[in-house]
């Protein structure tokens, strides 16, 4: 990745030459004209891909010289045209495009190139709130503080985000649930720091033990479990917390399904249950049984639900329909791979996001005791639709370092959620801290 990212250092450069030769031979290709009964091909391109700015130039048989009238795009997204021979057409690519073939409209006829353009996503990641010290703190940025590891055992991956793009996180060495608005600020949305127990009430009124899983639904309602207490909470956009049910086993994990509206949580021991009940903590069913430590949940924009078999070090896709799963990712094997599908590796997967168009993004340390020299510190990204296993984020080398991909560094990550925006959040348990990694 290092080196596609130099590669292409030079090629601002390099196209600006090109695009100068493009327009000096203007008139040279005069005589070329474009014609309007006659197809539009695409021939060729370079490069074949690059990040977001990068200059392609594109191959072609009856374009135009005028700029105005030409049209290129990827994926539907408008490329800016800054240059046209005739036969040559220099256009820039934009922001999140994606990998796909180029097509180039003039005059209501389109061409579409046979090669797709490879989008190389630059993934910024950096610190949303929290400086590495254990603590409790209200304040921006790297001035709060957290306690993701009150204790070694902790093993929380509570966090979700609103459509206002406030994140949430459940801190359990605090005993509460923080509120990250988008600037950086923190807040305690519920519970007291210094106050273990059970009770509902308006923020510092209510009272959790160990709150670990953590969902949200349309209306911003959070869904918290406490495994210290055995119980479902709700958690409106005020911080009033309300019991929505005890729970059948130790609850470590909880998702919400937009298309069903209902709930479904689990308890990480083996064999284990995954229950689905209504948001009213009515109406309590076993849905999915016999799993090998079941750890987080996410539900796709369909309504599959998504789990991290931790005990399996493997993905699965289950079909709310018919409740048969496919092996998604994971070989079963303990370790740190990259690939297709069931060709990848993982170690101890824990926390799982999914977003709208069915990509999964994987928290890859839940270790027992927080290891730091667990071969996976990273954020995984298994594709959606061809189940490709690629890093995110991070790497196989604990740290706490901003940087982009796979030059950043995690120190347990061990929970994950993803905005409307695509932008991700991951809950970086032994540096207290909640980072953010902006995809373009």
């Amino acid at each position: 990745m290092k080196l596609i990212y130099r590669k292409y250092l030079f090629f601002p450069l390099l196209s600006f030459v090109i695009l100068v030769g493009i327009c000096s031979c203007k008139k040279d290709h005069m005589s070329a004209a474009h014609d309007p009964n006659a197809a539009i091909v695409v021939t060729d391109f370079l490069p074949k891909q690059g990040v977001y700015g990068t200059e392609v130039l594109i191959n072609g048989e009856n374009f135009t010289t005028d700029t105005a009238a030409i049209s290129v795009k990827l994926n539907g997204i408008p490329l800016k045209v800054v240059g046209s021979n005739g036969s040559q057409i220099m256009a820039i690519i934009p922001k999140r495009a994606g990998s796909g073939p180029l097509e180039v409209s003039i005059g209501g006829k389109t061409g579409t190139s046979k090669d797709s353009y490879s989008y190389i996503y630059k993934r910024t990641v950096s610190t949303l709130a929290g400086n590495g010290a254990a603590g409790f703190l209200n304040g921006k940025g790297t001035d709060a503080k957290f306690n993701f590891g009150g204790e070694s055992w902790y093993r929380n991956g509570g966090i979700a985000v609103d459509d206002a793009l406030n994140v949430y996180v459940t801190d359990p060495g605090n005993h509460c649930i923080r509120k990250i608005d988008p600037a950086g600020n923190v807040s305690t949305l519920a519970g007291s720091p210094s106050n273990a127990g059970f009770a509902d009430g308006k923020g510092g009124e209510a009272r959790f033990s160990l709150p670990y899983g953590l969902t949200i639904d349309e209306q911003g309602n959070l869904y918290c479990v406490d495994p210290g207490n055995w119980d479902i909470r709700k958690i409106t956009p005020d911080g009033t917390a309300k019991l929505v049910a005890w729970a059948a086993r130790e609850p470590w994990f909880i998702a919400y399904d937009q298309t069903s509206k209902k709930l479904y949580y689990n308890s990480v021991t083996s064999p284990a249950p995954i229950y689905q009940l209504n948001t009213d903590g009515t109406a309590v069913t076993t849905v999915i049984d016999g799993l090998n430590f079941p750890a987080g949940m996410a539900c796709g924009p369909d309504g599959s639900l998504y789990i991290c078999i931790h005990g399996d070090n493997q993905i699965r896709k289950y079909d709310p329909k018919t409740w048969k799963h496919t092996m998604i990712a994971g070989s079963g094997k303990y370790g740190y791979k990259n690939g297709l599908s069931t060709e990848a590796e993982f170690a101890l997967p824990w926390g799982i996001a999914a977003d709208s168009q069915g990509n999964v993004y994987v928290a890859g340390n839940g270790t027992a005791g927080a290891d730091s020299g667990s071969p996976d510190q990273s954020i995984r990204l298994v594709d959606g639709k061809t189940f490709q296993v690629s890093t995110f984020a991070g790497s196989n080398i604990a740290g706490f370092t901003n940087a982009v991909g796979e030059a950043a560094s995690f120190n347990v990550p061990e929970g994950v959620a993803v905005d409307k925006n695509g932008t991700v959040y991951v809950i970086d348990k032994k540096n207290n801290s909640v980072r953010k990694i902006i995809s373009e």
